[in-house]
């Protein structure tokens, strides 16, 4: 029978346990993946500000793009290394809270991006000339402040309800804080069940965000089918989007499969790369793909290392 632990103050994270006889190699390698995780998005993210030429619609939702991965990544490396260095893995309860939000809204946010870019493409390539009069920047402001408000405001409603909940245990089994995690530690199942229809309401709407995406490409594809010049487009400009929203699906539906059907038999340390998927490769992959695969920011990126060779012979 498990004791009443209503007025939780502190978490204890057990992600670790396992894996401490490591802990150095393991810091050593957080350490260098959050740093280039940091490098190539900030590389792309200065690269578009300062370029002129890039500010346009495309680059400015990739802008966006990046500095929710620098965002959600910074909820979570941070706290890893120190935990790494720490004998003891604890979050403040307030803190859990946060993490949970800061978690969910960039998963939500990086959908509600890909969802809003996945409509500029079809605008460029469906409806080419009327695209500089719907996609206006201050459409384009609009649709950005909208993939980043509406998760965070949808989000905060889930973790709102998960606060007035009562808890019977301190201990969660991951790595960090996640909103179900602190829901399955509810003391009366009955608590829960405002939470669970907000869930499944949040659910629903990036659902319909993933039906946008499906529409928008079928369209495209519809248009490409019959012309070269929009075929180029597309596999110019298409094929990144394309493939940052496959791995990103694949790094997500990772860990809900994992959450709903997982083994408890499995590794920690595997459980551990399932569940840290989603903030470990589309982080690094999505700004190298961009990087290599768009023209201007390849150019430019090329055009200023050249540069800089150049300066220091």
């Amino acid at each position: 029978m498990m004791h009443n632990f209503s007025h939780v103050r502190f978490f204890f994270l057990s992600g670790l346990t396992d894996t401490m006889n490591y802990r150095g190699v393991l810091f050593s390698l957080t350490f260098l993946c959050y740093c280039f995780i940091v490098l190539v998005n900030v590389a792309l993210i200065v690269t578009i500000i300062l370029d002129k030429n890039m500010h346009e619609p495309m680059y400015i939702l990739l802008c966006t793009f990046c500095m929710n991965g620098l965002y959600g990544t910074t909820g979570f490396y941070p706290k890893l290394l120190w935990d790494l260095l720490s004998p003891v893995h604890v979050i403040s309860y307030s803190g859990c809270l946060v993490q949970a939000l800061v978690m969910y809204s960039f998963v939500c946010s990086d959908l509600s991006i890909l969802a809003v870019m996945a409509y500029d493409r079809y605008v460029a390539i469906c409806r080419p000339l009327q695209y500089h009069s719907i996609m206006s920047n201050q459409r384009v402001l609009l649709l950005v402040c909208f993939s980043w408000l509406s998760p965070f405001c949808i989000i905060g409603a889930n973790i709102i309800l998960t606060s007035r909940l009562k808890l019977c245990s301190p201990y969660i089994e991951r790595l960090f804080c996640v909103n179900w995690a602190i829901v399955k530690l509810a003391c009366f199942p009955a608590d829960t069940i405002v939470n669970n229809i907000v869930a499944y309401i949040t659910i629903i709407i990036y659902v319909f965000h993933g039906l946008l995406i499906v529409w928008s490409y079928m369209y495209v594809l519809k248009t490409c089918v019959n012309s070269i010049e929009n075929r180029a487009k597309f596999m110019q400009t298409c094929v990144p989007h394309l493939t940052s929203l496959l791995i990103f699906l694949v790094a997500v539906l990772c860990d809900i499969m994992h959450i709903r059907y997982g083994s408890r038999n499995l590794p920690q340390t595997l459980n551990n790369f399932i569940a840290i998927e989603f903030l470990l490769i589309p982080p690094i992959m999505n700004p190298l793909i961009y990087g290599f695969k768009l023209t201007k920011i390849r150019n430019r990126i090329v055009g200023h290392i050249t540069f800089k060779i150049k300066l220091f012979r």
